[in-house]
């Protein structure tokens, strides 16, 4: 359900209409829609996200954009998919947070808890049907699919499947499982390369459980920082993450990036607007501009693949800084409803199985 209206902002039925999800008959919006929009967030001045730093997929560039074009002051607190989710619900009707950037599996999770408000953007008919919610609660921006970055100088070479990695003495880090859509697949594409799926995850389990019990099992989510200092051997994150970090950091040419060879699996992370946004305007133009070619060409430059790729014209040079096609061969999308069921019981299978035999 949308905010309250702010009738000082809105008077006229166009800019009414800028407030609601856009008629799925309809879902180019008018021109005087998107102005009124427009001029009710520049009025509202700031907007306010979770999990949407900097230096993930490039949210700096949309940010800037959005302060540059739109006069949009923004603050981040980055969390988790789950933490953002449970800030959402304890803070109710005195909501701080506008708008947040949460995994594939929590958009639907989300919305069943009464966090979220629907807004179609103007581009919603290029954005494939199995990645949005009908109603217009959620929407892929852009996906991911798990990779390994891994420090060839230490190791002595790439690790380029799950089993192998398993049975190397290689330190790993995983992520914050049960709390991060990240490490949630790749516990996910662990499973994959040794013949489970979204409802057999014994197995990849049982290999995690083996790597804690060895002490070489890192559970916080991976940071540029912690790959400067080489703190795990293997990496295991988004590809656009892997990719950007690597970017980033003095000994780049420590770390090979690659997609196992056994087994991954594509996902993505879609916007959540806040039912209780203290800047309801601004969450909504910032969705807007997000699914706008410009807003989708600021996550290509982060490395991410922008969910209307079809319909962009990516420059040479982006192309030249993503992994090749033929890594993805062993990739295939997650099964969302399989998996939305099944990460809402990870986290407790996860310290049962795994942490309770860490070192």
């Amino acid at each position: 359900m949308t905010p309250p209206m702010n009738r000082r902002l809105f008077a006229s039925a166009a800019a009414l209409a800028a407030t609601t999800a856009w008629a799925p008959a309809r879902a180019q919006a008018t021109a005087a829609e998107l102005a009124a929009l427009e001029k009710a967030a520049r009025a509202e001045g700031k907007i306010s996200s979770l999990g949407m730093p900097d230096d993930w997929a490039n949210w700096k560039a949309t940010w800037a954009d959005l302060g540059q074009r739109h006069g949009l002051a923004h603050v981040d607190s980055d969390m988790s998919s789950a933490e953002e989710i449970a800030k959402m619900l304890a803070e109710g009707k005195n909501g701080t947070a506008d708008i947040g950037d949460v995994g594939f599996e929590f958009g639907a999770i989300a919305r069943q808890r009464g966090v979220t408000a629907a807004f179609k953007p103007s581009t919603w008919a290029q954005i494939p049907a199995w990645a949005k919610d009908a109603d217009g609660h959620w929407a892929l921006a852009y996906t991911g699919t798990v990779a390994f970055a891994v420090n060839t100088k230490r190791v002595g070479g790439a690790l380029t499947s799950w089993k192998a990695l398993f049975a190397s003495p290689a330190r790993v880090d995983i992520g914050e499982v049960g709390r991060a859509a990240q490490a949630n697949a790749g516990v996910l594409a662990a499973a994959l390369a040794l013949g489970g799926d979204e409802d057999r995850l014994d197995a990849a389990l049982k290999a995690f459980a083996q790597m804690a019990r060895q002490g070489r099992l890192l559970s916080v989510n991976p940071t540029p920082a912690l790959m400067e200092r080489g703190e795990a051997d293997v990496f295991v994150m988004w590809d656009f993450n892997a990719l950007a970090y690597r970017d980033k950091i003095p000994n780049k040419a420590d770390y090979t990036v690659l997609i196992p060879s056994d087994g991954s699996v594509t996902s993505g992370y879609t916007t959540v607007i806040n039912a209780n946004a203290p800047h309801p305007y601004a969450a909504r133009l910032a969705r807007e501009f997000i699914f706008s070619d410009a807003g989708q060409l600021n996550l290509a430059r982060g490395f991410a693949r922008p969910i209307r790729f079809d319909q962009l014209s990516l420059p040479a040079d982006l192309q030249s800084r993503l992994l090749p096609s033929s890594q993805y061969r062993a990739a295939r999308p997650i099964r969302n409803l399989a998996w939305t069921a099944a990460a809402k019981t990870l986290g407790s299978r996860w310290q049962a199985t795994v942490l309770a035999n860490a070192k």
